[in-house]
């Protein structure tokens, strides 16, 4: 059971990380840089959490900050709490939603070689990865496939769903609005916690360039953000470039994107590479 606890830990974390980190920050924003390696790894993550390929995600997500909380938001949020968590999977998309997808710059996926054969083979790929895979593990390390396949797979993708859509239905209605009092977009701790740090989601959508998806303060410290932290932990292995940042003086905007300067876990990093202890 130990095993199952940890295991089923591991894979919420990188199916998270997959969406957050990659489709969201990387893919979507072009927040950062990163080199194979890393969107190797992001990709493969992605595909874990099984919640539509990298060049489908980011395409909605750009039409979503484009005309977020409009008819053209595939996840409108002025339609209802429901709608906005799930029920658009449901329902037909709108007209206007059609045509704002339509004028979707997607040069730069199409260019990405990883993100272009992620898509291609998706449908082979997301099964093995986030079903076949887990079932695999279970029985291996268990004699377990069933268990694997069942706790590993389906009902970790099932809560992974769930805490991607909350960002879109918690956090455009529950929480505070300190940087853009104008927008439906809230701060909200518990939602950044089960997220991997997207639930700061005012800030996210006032500053989308913003690889962090949240001010960077020193009384801010508590601020869950573990997405931050495997970028910044794969721009200390030299794998992430041009993280853009927004600077802040205790709340209070400006206007330009600044490269990071913050590195939480360089020394961390060096200090593995040294091989001290």
């Amino acid at each position: 059971m130990k095993w199952f606890t940890a295991a089923f830990v591991f894979h919420v974390m990188t199916g998270t990380t997959g969406i957050t980190a990659g489709a969201h920050r990387l893919w979507s924003h072009r927040s950062y840089k990163a080199k194979w390696p890393a969107r190797l790894i992001l990709a493969i993550c992605n595909t874990i959490a099984n919640q539509a390929s990298i060049m489908h995600w980011s395409i909605e997500h750009r039409v979503h900050h484009r005309y977020s909380d409009t008819d053209a938001d595939p996840h409108n949020m002025s339609r209802g709490f429901f709608y906005s968590h799930m029920g658009w999977l449901f329902t037909p998309r709108s007209d206007a939603f059609i045509a704002a997808r339509k004028e979707v710059d997607i040069s730069d996926l199409k260019a990405d070689t990883i993100v272009y054969y992620q898509d291609k083979y998706y449908g082979f790929l997301s099964i093995f990865f986030c079903f076949i895979l887990p079932g695999l593990m279970g029985y291996y390390f268990a004699n377990d496939y069933v268990r694997g396949l069942l706790y590993l797979g389906f009902l970790r993708w099932v809560i992974t769903l769930h805490v991607t859509w909350c960002v879109n239905s918690v956090a455009h209605k529950y929480g505070t609005r300190p940087y853009d009092p104008y927008i439906l977009p809230t701060e909200i701790a518990p939602v950044s916690f089960f997220s991997g740090g997207e639930g700061w989601h005012n800030y996210h959508h006032a500053f989308p360039w913003d690889y962090a998806a949240s001010e960077i303060r020193s009384d801010l410290f508590w601020r869950f953000n573990l997405a931050r932290f495997w970028i910044d932990c794969f721009a200390a292995l030299g794998w992430v470039y041009d993280r853009k940042i927004q600077r802040n003086v205790h709340g209070v905007p400006i206007s330009r994107p600044e490269m990071a300067t913050t590195k939480p876990c360089e020394d961390f990093i060096r200090h593995i590479k040294s091989g001290s202890h």
